[in-house]
């Protein structure tokens, strides 16, 4: 598939639709997909199991029949109406009775849709300007979350894109993940002024970072003695993880965000996400409100299909199937990479992980960062030519589905060996 690489590089910048697919970090040329089924996907004549699973939404396995025929249906009755329909209501139902903290909910097309309108929407409804996001989470591609990442210290008004203006960044803090201290000491100082904070719920685009038992509850407590917002970034992880997502089982603190954003599994696909959360914060949103809103596509009607359908079939049984198949691959790579001599660590949550390249665990983004690296390209690539296709990069988690089952984790596993004494062997 080299030759469409190079004509898709004549006509897209860089020949992809996002970033992290041109192979950049791993070398050689992205993998195009023309078809996939269940674990797998398939390029021309060549099938890999896949442990991307489209980023998460794949929760079910690829082209799941149920699904594919909401969507059919769907479509057979029109593909867009720019007007309200009985599907929206049904899966805004299907998301709240999952979730305790939302009460109503918002359909929008994108999870940098949903995040970026989650955050207008705090500082409407707070009437402050100020809003402060971790180094190493990623909340799409909007221009307030487009910073640098800090350091230590919190970093003020640092873009790490080009054609984001100054102006519009001054108001996002980084903090270091993880680092209570760094929290506190910023709301003593500028409490009066934050609008929200907005965390992933579990941070898995810096590889899988946990939160610290209790974080999120303690992120929730510093918000609502200042009056600020917790705005929780599910995007990835909601309804992944379990029914209610990473805030489902993230309760040895109870705790309740006042905004949650939604995409990926949500739609089982299609291109849908959402933001929820609070009643009287919703209600804000136009035509109630002041903040203003708005999408031609938002509740598509074929993506709210996918979504019904994905969310009703998401029962305990895929859950644990997930569960199970990830703890199963997460402890065979870590025992090939063991036997290697490999130093490293499983990041894990739930059904999620990563491979860290350090024998010391990660706690947040400068800590991801110092692993070795130059390890993972060769892991990588010998993986793919024994068929298992993985993240291209060492900064995101690994998925799997609830058609991963025992003969298709064999596979993986019997090909890890090979994959970890390529890994031992790389140089910086």
């Amino acid at each position: 598939m080299s030759d469409l690489f190079t004509r898709a590089q004549s006509v897209i910048p860089g020949g992809v639709d996002s970033p992290v697919r041109a192979f950049g970090s791993v070398g050689g040329a992205p993998v195009f997909i023309d078809r996939a089924s269940g674990p797998h996907i398939h390029s021309g004549d060549r099938e890999y199991i896949d442990l991307v699973g489209s980023w998460g939404p794949a929760l079910l396995g690829h082209a799941h029949p149920q699904v594919v025929d909401a969507v059919q249906r769907a479509a057979s009755k029109g593909l867009s109406f720019g007007a309200p329909t009985e599907a929206e209501v049904e899966l805004a139902e299907l998301v709240i009775d999952r979730v305790a903290p939302v009460q109503k909910i918002r359909f929008v097309s994108t999870g940098t849709e949903a995040t970026m309108t989650a955050i207008r929407l705090a500082r409407g409804f707070t009437g402050r300007d100020l809003v402060v996001k971790f180094a190493g989470c990623y909340h799409g591609h909007e221009d307030n979350m487009l910073v640098a990442a800090g350091s230590g210290v919190a970093t003020f008004g640092m873009s790490s894109s080009a054609g984001v203006p100054k102006g519009t960044v001054e108001d996002t803090v980084v903090l270091p993940y993880n680092n209570r201290e760094a929290v506190t000491d910023l709301f003593e100082t500028h409490g009066d002024r934050i609008a929200a904070i907005i965390a992933e719920a579990a941070p898995a685009n810096m590889g899988l970072v946990p939160p610290e038992p209790g974080f999120n509850a303690f992120l929730k407590e510093q918000c609502e003695k200042a009056g600020a917002l917790l705005i929780l970034d599910e995007v990835l992880t909601g309804f992944r993880l379990s029914k209610s997502g990473m805030w489902g089982i993230d309760q040895e603190v109870p705790y309740s965000p006042d905004l949650l954003t939604f995409g990926k599994v949500i739609g089982g696909g299609m291109p849908i996400a959402a933001l929820g959360g609070r009643a009287d914060v919703m209600d804000y949103l136009a035509p109630l409100g002041p903040v203003y809103q708005a999408g031609t596509l938002s509740g598509n009607p074929l993506a709210t299909a996918a979504g019904i359908a994905t969310l009703k079939l998401a029962d305990d049984t895929v859950y644990e199937t997930i569960n199970r198949a990830s703890e199963a691959l997460s402890t065979g790579f870590s025992q090939a990479l063991t036997e290697a001599g490999v130093a490293h660590t499983i990041q894990k949550v739930g059904s999620l992980f990563s491979i860290l390249f350090s024998d010391t665990p990660a706690t947040n983004y400068d800590e991801v960062a110092a692993q070795d690296q130059f390890r993972y390209p060769p892991f990588f690539h010998s993986l793919l030519e024994d068929g298992i296709h993985l993240p291209p990069s060492v900064f995101e988690a690994y998925f799997v589905s609830a058609t991963h089952d025992d003969a298709i984790i064999n596979r993986i596993l019997e090909a890890a060996p090979k994959a970890a004494r390529a890994a031992a062997e790389a140089t910086a």
